[in-house]
């Protein structure tokens, strides 16, 4: 059969995209197959992923979320816990006993569950009794497809969007193999279904605006603004930052069509709304998520005493004083007498927890009185890592703002240190930003850019991307001194893996502008050899620092 000519550079782009593919997705594969902890008991390879395994387990095998049984087993031959996490809360369950609880949000749990479910009936064996065949399958189904979808559909954003066979194939071998999407894809995590959820929302949102060769026998309707809906909201629930991303994407639309918003955006977003925040309340018996419970709850009542200095001894002795019962008592709350009292940190606080009754209070000195509050403090618990003096390391947080914001952007953690290709996503958006239309010049120019919505388009994308990228870093920059810790023992600044779908569309007219500029494509591969190395470094454990920080701290 003959080839038609005009359409062989086509094909040979997407021979290339197909091999960079491939390729790519072996690897991951590989590692997929050899991936273990380092006792070799389980394929779960830090406390983060280990919460959500043991959540699945939980929902899977039991039909419930309490994780207390499985994160205290010990492993016959080795004589470790290989399913304990640090990740988890504790807080008084559906039976009115406590328990602990992944401190994950709910719904990609309850999803993975249900996926583990229908791999357990098949392989007739469950994730307790064959960790690694069930663990590297679920990996395969849950991170590999998903990848490899995320891969396909940016190869037709590419060819739409693209303007050079360089830049197009420059940008595809970004997308697989220089990035720490790809690192992540060896373990359970939030954040690639994030950033496949942003890319498939953007995908939808473009095709709404038909930003790129669109056919003309291609017309959106409100099935496209629910797919965007869906996939926004979607991502939401994995990165809360996204929400930025769901708000924007939903006031473009509603400019664009209020009726097609109204009638497939809004209730798709609502379904999956729907999903999270009822998962979470089947969870946890509340409609906040997990992460929220970190301080004492509202007042129950005042103790007004003169003898203060008497009740602080005798509940530093561990004892409930008489006055502190009789108060208990007139808000419902009788204490049994195994009721304890503790003193979790070095303050005017003390905690009363009744095993019997399962009652846990709070009780603050406030001047001449005391506060007793309800306790909401679910990471407080004993052994619990995130209390006050137990943290070490990176994550006691960094003191200096100034000094996050360095590393988060050039530093060891740094965007553009670790994976300096994003340059030239910063370069792509001032080419499109800048660009002329073929109303101002009187001719298409070189990147396609035909008309003046074109323009406007290409011009609104490169906005939101930078004020999306903006609003996300400085969230976290902004956070405080408990927060500010790189995401953890990581190989990335994970929490912004949400934008690469972004900053590859970014890319592209980047690739494109320096496409016939020899020298500048020499430092194009420059910046991706160094961030494939960046995201290879960590292949077999993205929980790591980077190579940067190690280097750094000399460790």
């Amino acid at each position: 059969m003959t080839v038609d000519e005009s359409q062989r550079p086509r094909q040979l782009r997407w021979t290339l995209y197909l091999l960079l593919m491939i390729t790519s997705a072996g690897a991951i594969a590989g590692r997929t197959l050899a991936v273990s902890d380092q006792n070799g008991t389980t394929p779960f390879l830090s406390a983060n992923d280990r919460s959500r395994w043991a959540a699945i387990r939980a929902l899977g095998d039991h039909g419930s979320f309490e994780i207390d049984e499985i994160i205290r087993e010990v492993h016959p031959v080795s004589g470790r816990r290989p399913w304990h996490s640090i990740d988890r809360v504790r807080h008084r369950g559906w039976d009115g006993r406590e328990h602990d609880y992944s401190s994950k949000p709910p719904l990609l749990g309850t999803l993975l569950a249900g996926e583990y479910w229908v791999v357990k009936q098949f392989t007739g064996a469950s994730v307790a009794e064959r960790p690694f065949l069930i663990g590297r399958i679920m990996l395969m189904l849950s991170n590999l497809l998903p990848l490899i979808v995320f891969w396909w559909v940016l190869a037709k954003l590419v060819e739409r969007l693209g303007v050079s066979d360089w830049g197009r194939g420059f940008t595809m071998a970004v997308a697989t193999w220089g990035t720490f999407l790809s690192t992540f894809a060896i373990t359970i995590n939030n954040h690639l279904p994030a950033a496949v959820s942003v890319l498939l929302a953007t995908y939808y949102g473009l095709r709404i605006f038909r930003l790129g060769r669109w056919n003309d026998d291609e017309p959106t309707d409100w099935r496209h603004y629910a797919a965007a809906g869906f996939f926004a909201a979607f991502a939401v629930t994995n990165e809360l930052p996204a929400l930025s991303l769901f708000a924007l994407l939903g006031a473009m639309l509603l400019w664009k069509s209020p009726m097609r918003t109204i009638i497939g955006y809004a209730p798709a977003a609502a379904v999956v709304a729907a999903a999270f925040w009822g998962t979470n309340y089947w969870a946890h018996g509340t409609w906040r998520p997990p992460y929220t419970f970190r301080s004492d709850g509202p007042v129950l009542t005042t103790v007004e005493a003169h003898n203060l200095a008497e009740i602080a001894y005798q509940m530093d002795s561990g004892r409930v004083p008489g006055e502190l019962a009789e108060a208990t008592a007139s808000i419902g709350i009788s204490l049994s007498r195994g009721t304890k009292v503790t003193r979790p940190r070095d303050e005017f606080r003390w905690v009363i927890w009744d095993l019997d009754g399962q009652d846990r209070l709070a009780v603050i000195l406030d001047h001449d009185r005391l506060l007793i509050r309800d306790w909401a403090n679910w990471y407080e618990y004993p052994g619990s890592y995130w209390t006050e003096g137990q943290k070490s390391g990176i994550d006691q947080g960094e003191p200096s703002r100034a000094v996050y914001a360095l590393h988060v952007l050039i530093g060891h953690h740094g965007i553009f240190s670790l994976t300096p290709v994003w340059l030239l996503s910063v370069l792509g958006g001032v080419v499109w930003w800048r660009r002329q239309s073929a109303d101002s010049r009187g001719a298409i120019d070189r990147s396609g850019v035909s008309d003046l919505r074109t323009l406007t388009i290409h011009r609104g994308f490169v906005a939101a991307a930078a004020l999306l990228s903006f609003v996300c870093v400085a969230f976290y920059i902004a956070r405080p001194l408990v927060d500010r810790n790189y995401g953890g023992v990581t190989s990335g600044l994970r929490w912004t893996f949400w934008l690469i779908p972004l900053w590859l569309i970014c890319l592209l007219p980047g690739a494109d502008a320096i496409a016939d500029r020899p020298w500048l494509r020499r430092v194009a591969y420059l910046l991706l050899l160094i961030s494939v190395v960046s995201t290879a470094y960590p292949a077999l454990n993205p929980w790591q620092h980077p190579w940067m920080y190690q280097w750094m701290m000399g460790e």
